[in-house]
């Protein structure tokens, strides 16, 4: 007996959900995620965000920052994270390994956020020659001392010890290094404050109530070349944003926390950066520190006049950041398991 054909229309949907499960599968294998930007002032940019930090929960900040920044904003973004390559998990303890640096070619933007990275020539070289590029650059808590580049190696002059640059990527492309804790590491918070000068900074704009429980970085005063400070740290008597502030010399003066200033390329381009000293998952929980990264990341690119101080930067999907400790990160994560 001659058997019926199947029916176009049933063959075609079977093709569209065979395509759509190898779509998926290759999403849940891939080492890095891709949040595609819906409508919204970011359509047709792309930021790339780099995390990569022990200690501060990059790996869970940078997924949530780019889910608002394309979810309300239009933005395309792309989330690199350290990924131990023998099991395809996201393990911060790797500091040899970032995969997918090579989506800093197509980049508008480069947001940082990582911490005593040790990568090898043939990743180290994407963000050299993003640095070298005059783009934009976004610099959030550890990335003052982003790199542990050897001595001797090709791109030795990132590291933040390095003696070619003086204080490597930190110090010369974000404004500073790593020098100390200026708050009490784990018992006194942070309250940002705007000083006076800096309320009409389109960064700012409708930006209030900065929080985060991680502490206050010391930073040396004043700080390099054009910086201009925008947020102080105020340094509280606990881990809470009701706690008073501390008395005595940690607040005064009072050490800035994020701050503007520009990077003189070698081929004399003029690079905008922002750079903040706070941003663990934990601060991201604060509605106004969102605002001020969301900000900048329009600043940076170019487009302050489309800073709306009444747009959302609303957390997207469920958001429990884990609290900042050393080996504190989720076991058996995979990149693609923070893209939902």
């Amino acid at each position: 007996m001659k058997r019926n054909a199947a029916p176009l229309p049933f063959l075609a949907g079977l093709l569209v959900t065979c395509a759509r499960l190898s779509s998926q599968a290759a999403l849940d294998t891939q080492p890095w995620i891709v949040i595609e930007g819906k409508e919204g002032p970011g359509k047709g940019k792309h930021i790339v965000l780099i995390s990569g930090d022990e200690e501060y929960r990059s790996e869970e900040a940078l997924p949530q920052l780019a889910k608002i920044l394309s979810g309300h904003h239009g933005f395309r973004s792309t989330v690199l994270f350290a990924v131990n390559p023998s099991t395809g998990e996201i393990d911060p303890r790797k500091q040899d390994n970032i995969p997918g640096l090579e989506a800093l070619r197509s980049a508008d933007l480069m947001v940082i956020f990582t911490r005593f990275r040790k990568l090898p020539d043939d990743q180290m070289r994407f963000i050299a020659d993003y640095t070298d590029s005059g783009k934009p650059i976004i610099g959030i808590r550890t990335s003052t001392h982003a790199f542990d580049t050897a001595a001797g190696t090709k791109y030795a002059r990132f590291g933040w010890q390095s003696k070619e640059w003086e204080g490597g990527f930190g110090r010369q492309v974000l404004g500073e290094t790593w020098i100390a804790h200026h708050g009490n590491h784990g018992s006194e918070g942070t309250r940002g404050v705007i000083p006076e000068g800096a309320k009409d900074h389109p960064i700012l704009r409708g930006v209030r109530d900065i929080w985060g429980p991680t502490d206050v970085y010391a930073v040396r005063l004043p700080l390099p070349g054009d910086s201009k400070p925008l947020v102080l740290g105020q340094v509280v008597a606990g881990m809470s944003p009701k706690d008073p502030p501390v008395a005595g010399k940690k607040n005064d003066p009072m050490m800035p926390i994020a701050w503007t200033k520009t990077h003189a390329t070698p081929s004399g381009k003029t690079a905008r950066v922002f750079t903040t000293t706070i941003g663990a998952s934990q601060d991201l929980e604060s509605e106004g520190l969102r605002r001020l990264l969301v900000n900048a990341c329009y600043w940076a690119l170019g487009m302050e006049e489309k800073i709306d101080p009444a747009s959302s930067v609303a957390i997207v999907g469920e958001y429990r950041p884990s609290p900042f400790k050393f080996d504190g990160f989720r076991k058996g994560m995979k990149p693609a398991d923070l893209a939902r």
